[in-house]
């Protein structure tokens, strides 16, 4: 058996707003099997925009994202920049 080519573990963004903090994805689990695809759905606002952009780290730095994205063996979330840059435009992309 292959191992995933995404996996999502606890995945939660929420954005500061003023003094408080407002939750847009609470505990997302995502496994995303070699050779296949998922797709999600939801109503407007339900979070599916905000979940792949923290996938890819492209939020305002103003949003707490926690978790864990595996993306080839690597954790998306623990990278530095350039290296996160590198995995959008070589990998990803």
């Amino acid at each position: 058996m292959s191992a995933p080519v995404l996996r999502i573990r606890d995945l939660t963004v929420s954005f500061r707003r003023g003094g408080t903090t407002v939750p847009a994805v609470s505990g997302l689990d995502l496994t995303v099997p070699a050779g296949g695809a998922v797709g999600i759905v939801g109503e407007s606002g339900s979070g599916k925009s905000v979940t792949s952009l923290a996938v890819l780290r492209l939020l305002p730095s103003t949003t707490q994202v926690t978790g864990s994205v595996e993306y080839g063996g690597r954790d998306l979330l623990t990278l530095t920049e350039r290296q996160m840059r590198r995995v959008r435009g070589k990998e990803i992309s």
